[in-house]
């Protein structure tokens, strides 16, 4: 991806340095956007190349790089060739930038990123992703919108790349509330008690779905049976209180997991080792993501750390995806405690927004918009800084129709879909590149070639704010085109360049935001 560019750059540097050009390939970088002056597409970080190298060569990196730019020739893809800071960077031919970049964004469509060399060689693999987990004994929480928009994300992410993705709701059920329910509550049962909670309303906005639903107490006997091959390893101790224990110390860690009460029943940790050995055996995966908070993060260590006692390799492909907690989450009401609040406020307030919009007046189903934007709203705000952290909520600062927020994302994909509906027949058959060397229609191309290495950086650290952050810089670079470069009253040739940048625009900021669970609006 980034259109070929980067590979062939990588060829010839390859000729030059004698390295294969895959070797090269993800040391090449789109360089981000700058306000304040024209930067070139690419650049090369010398050092990259000196990591196997002494001290002596890094002092001289400046050097390295003056000497590596003037072996190097432009040619019918690098206009020009120059140094930066320890960096050798590339322009690329601006004609062939535009033309290239547009057509692959139109061509690729929702896959456009995907296609990447960045993710070449990475076969296909089976992923289970276990997310939302509530208590269906209780009221839902807000901490399972936090697990349920995340996993969701990561779902969708692992899946866009190819991979076979097993969605899974652990439902917790066991315990004195869920005895309170009867014990005959099977997978129907779990489905009915969803169906008419909040939770599953979330589910069906976002297009949040489920491949199993299991529960606690599905493991109750496979439990029993983990506890018995505990013991036949010699890994169960038992303590003077009656409980079982297991000593962790072998493993270099001091302490000791529970894994039986006094009474013989089993707990939380039991459970998820019988979960966790079920799986494999049912899905064979190459990897499996739990998305819980981080106050589980000790449990899922000491999980990990049993399997592998246990004797499963495979347990180094288990890995815990923790995510801090939302403080200061309140209606008019009051604190927010339950997700059937948070809904209720989300279309309240965007509703009391949109009254005040001469098109929200158009709308066939404003409260169905008025929901899609402020989950938007949420979500962005949510993913904006590391999954790890605590953050603020504040109603105010998401729901703002300006600056870095869900509702702006949505505003800025609703207008450029109404430039395409007004405008978009007659013009999008062909255009001519000479017709989009405008400084923010550069802008916006340089910015479309590094949607490739945005996906990959969340690819490999599964933070949703990389996408984030771009899809957000993507659209203020919109606004900016949008009031500049108009369409109306433009000669033919320069409206059709034009309608398709902004297409190619909303195209990208579309696959973005369902990337990450959001449903783009057409209308606002």
């Amino acid at each position: 991806m980034a259109c070929g560019f980067r590979r062939s750059i990588a060829c010839q540097l390859s000729k030059v340095l004698d390295l294969p050009p895959e070797s090269l390939i993800k040391s090449i970088s789109a360089v981000p956007v700058s306000k304040k002056e024209e930067v070139a597409d690419f650049q090369l970080s010398v050092d990259s190349l000196l990591e196997n190298n002494n001290d002596r060569l890094r002092q001289d990196i400046q050097v390295q790089a003056t000497r590596l730019a003037e072996k190097l020739k432009c040619d019918t893809v690098v206009s020009e060739i120059s140094t930066g800071q320890g960096t050798v960077n590339f322009k690329i031919n601006r004609e062939l930038l535009t033309k290239t970049v547009l057509q692959q964004v139109m061509e690729d469509g929702s896959k456009y990123g995907l296609k990447s060399e960045l993710f070449s060689g990475l076969p296909p693999k089976k992923v289970v992703v276990e997310f939302s987990s509530p208590n269906v004994a209780k009221r839902f929480h807000v901490g399972h919108l936090r697990s349920t928009i995340i996993g969701n994300f990561i779902a969708n992410l692992k899946e866009a790349l190819g991979h076979q993705v097993t969605r899974i709701n652990y439902l917790g059920d066991w315990g004195m509330q869920f005895g309170l329910l009867g014990t005959g509550f099977q997978l129907f049962g779990y489905e009915e008690k969803l169906q008419s909670n909040p939770l599953q309303h979330l589910f069906e906005r976002l297009g949040v779905h489920f491949d199993e639903y299991s529960g606690e107490s599905f493991y109750r006997e496979k439990s029993q049976e983990v506890l018995q091959l505990l013991d036949s390893k010699g890994l169960l101790q038992k303590t003077i209180k009656g409980t079982a224990v297991v000593d962790l110390s072998r493993n270099g860690d001091p302490s000791i997991c529970t894994v039986r009460r006094s009474d013989g029943t089993s707990l939380y940790a039991t459970r998820d080792l019988a979960a966790a050995i079920d799986r494999m055996d049912k899905y064979n995966f190459d990897t499996m993501i739990y998305v819980t908070d981080k106050g589980q993060k000790r449990h899922f260590q000491q999980v990990f750390q049993i399997l592998q006692m246990m004797g499963y390799d495979w347990a180094e492909r288990c890995r815990h995806v923790p995510f801090g907690v939302v403080q200061g989450m309140k209606t008019r009401r009051g604190d927010v405690t339950f997700l059937e609040d948070v809904l209720n406020e989300i279309q309240l307030r965007m509703l009391q927004n949109m009254a005040f919009t001469k098109t929200t007046r158009e709308l066939e189903s404003p409260r169905e918009t008025a929901e899609r934007v402020g989950l938007a709203a949420l979500i962005i705000q949510d993913f904006r800084g590391l999954l790890l952290s605590d953050y603020q909520f504040s109603w105010d600062r998401a729901l703002q129709s300006r600056g870095d927020t869900g509702v702006f994302l949505q505003y800025t994909h609703a207008r450029l879909h109404s430039l395409e509906e007004t405008f978009g027949c007659g013009y999008l058959n062909d255009f001519n590149p000479a017709c989009l060397q405008e400084p923010q229609s550069v802008l916006i191309l340089q910015h479309l070639l590094r949607f490739d290495e945005v996906l990959y950086r969340s690819s490999q650290d599964l933070q949703p704010r990389h996408i984030v952050s771009y899809l957000l810089t993507l659209s203020h670079l919109a606004a900016v085109a949008h009031k500049t470069l108009h369409v109306k009253d433009s000669p033919p040739e320069v409206a059709g360049a034009r309608l398709h940048l902004f297409r190619a625009v909303r195209s990208v900021l579309a696959s973005g935001m369902k990337l990450l669970g959001i449903t783009p609006v057409c209308r606002m």
